[in-house]
């Protein structure tokens, strides 16, 4: 009986062509597994038609999830609570699918009794680790294939290859860019790109393209640290975040460019468009910043890069990713409340206001008018105290330092 892999089916050239390879070379059967993680197909086909696509190629089955709130829910709700932002920079467009996608793998694999799951990463990206790493925690007795690090066919061989096997596919030889997508945003990458001197193009941004050069101003509510509601009106995060791509991105905010460290070693240039993304960690850090108490916020913000870094490097499904994960929920107790936003083109965000019922901005202690209630005369003992040590050691140790330097 023929081994029988589910695979990660995307619907692209080498998803598809991966279909007829491992067949033809492994002997295997495939189940292609298509998880909408908010990704749109293009205007010339539906999901209906990147179905097909893969019977064509030869696979017993194509199934279709949608996990777009699920994705929203379970995946982007905790890397807002984390402000999770890889190198200080980008919000995990692409990471944060990929252990959305390896759940359903690993669900699929046992509804069709597979002994095999299987990908279309190459060997130079961060996508296989997250795969098969993802599966390893999920499903450790199952098989990880992974054609495309195999077959040694360059893009050209791919298309000659889905050609004689009457596998209909949109793709060219000329590949232009890389363009990964979902409910998160874009990752770009290729062609022009890959020149980290280039000003990066204007062509692959669908997203961010101004179409108003009028200020856009929303309000977002956030329940425990979960966004919750787009100017007074609640909606479900998947929605939520929909709506925000549209409106932040129309004055052209939420594009990175940035040369970022991969987990196999290589530095590469990558494109970014993230307008609801990079807003909604800026909000919810805002936020933060009224009501968690000082050692709290600092601690977070120390582990918010691990998080970070942990999911971007595969770690989804870890122990230290899940004791950082109650960390953070912990702290979320009290991250309720609004906060304004103002875009402004070409790709200005400003945040203009906030509030909260746990505030720990207090009117009183901050101002320097009348209504002051600071108690000014505490602060001369305090600071004696506070610089005690420093004293001691200048008296003793340190009276070096207080003569400057002959010049």
């Amino acid at each position: 009986m023929a081994k029988r892999v589910v695979l990660a089916y995307s619907g692209g050239l080498d998803t598809s062509v991966a279909i007829r390879w491992m067949i033809q070379e492994w002997g295997v059967e495939i189940i292609a597994v298509l998880v909408d993680v908010g990704q749109d197909p293009s205007s010339s086909e539906s999901f209906e038609d990147i179905k097909a696509r893969a019977l064509a190629a030869g696979a017993l089955e194509c199934v279709i999830v949608d996990a777009r709130r699920e994705m929203a829910e379970e995946f982007c709700a905790k890397a807002i609570a984390a402000n999770a932002l890889y190198e200080g920079k980008y919000p995990l467009v692409s990471a944060l699918s990929r252990p959305v996608i390896v759940r359903h793998l690993v669900d699929q694999a046992r509804k069709f009794n597979a002994q095999a799951v299987a990908h279309g990463c190459t060997g130079k990206g961060n996508d296989q680790v997250r795969f098969e790493v993802g599966t390893a925690a999920l499903a450790p007795e199952l098989e990880v294939l992974a054609p495309a690090r195999n077959w040694g066919m360059t893009r050209a061989d791919s298309v000659d290859f889905a050609e004689k096997w009457n596998i209909p596919i949109k793709a060219t030889k000329d590949k232009i860019y890389s363009i990964d997508e979902n409910l998160w945003g874009r990752a770009i990458e290729c062609g022009a790109i890959e020149d980290p001197w280039a000003a990066p193009p204007e062509e692959p941004y669908t997203l961010t393209r101004v179409t108003t050069l009028e200020p856009v101003e929303v309000t977002v509510s956030f329940t425990e640290g979960v966004p919750t509601k787009l100017d007074g009106v609640a909606t479900d995060l998947a929605e939520l975040i929909a709506t925000l791509n549209l409106r932040a991105g129309s004055t052209g905010f939420g594009r990175l460019d940035m040369v970022e460290n991969r987990r196999v070693g290589i530095k590469s240039r990558e494109l970014y468009e993230c307008p609801a993304a990079l807003a909604l960690i800026a909000a919810h850090a805002d936020l933060e910043d009224m009501v968690l108490e000082r050692d709290l916020a600092h601690e977070k913000m120390r582990l918010s890069i691990r998080w970070a870094e942990l999911v971007y490097d595969g770690m989804w499904f870890s122990p230290l990713k899940e004791a950082l994960d109650a960390f953070v929920s912990d702290s979320q107790r009290h991250v309720t409340g609004d906060v304004r936003l103002r875009f402004e083109a070409p790709g200005l965000l400003r945040i203009v206001g906030r509030r909260s019922p746990a505030a720990l901005y207090d009117y009183g202690l901050a101002t320097y008018d009348a209504a002051d209630t600071f108690r000014h005369s505490d602060s001369e003992g305090f600071v004696r105290i506070y610089g005690l040590g420093v004293k001691t050691w200048a008296q003793r140790q340190g009276a070096k330092n207080a003569t400057p330097p002959s010049p």
